[in-house]
């Protein structure tokens, strides 16, 4: 999987490349010869998957289901 750079066209607008790292920018928009400027992505995906990250590893429970929890146990005993 190659990374995903995103360009701006003065004439064309904003468009995205699939491009090898090695590879060096580009200098004219591949549709209309125009130059281009790389863009800086400001929204990168980033998934926690799997142990080992503090986020999945020490997640608070809700404080809402465990009052419901404790509701339930409380009814229990009054039976």
């Amino acid at each position: 999987m190659m990374p995903l750079y995103e360009y701006r066209c003065a004439n064309c607008g904003d468009f995205e490349k699939e491009q090898p790292i090695t590879e060096s920018p580009l200098e004219s928009c591949p549709t209309c010869g125009s130059p281009v400027k790389r863009l800086i992505s400001r929204n990168v995906g980033l998934v926690f998957k799997g142990s080992g990250f503090h986020i999945t590893d020490y997640v608070h429970k809700d404080s809402s289901s465990s009052a419901s929890e404790n509701k339930e146990a409380s009814d229990k005993k009054a039976v």
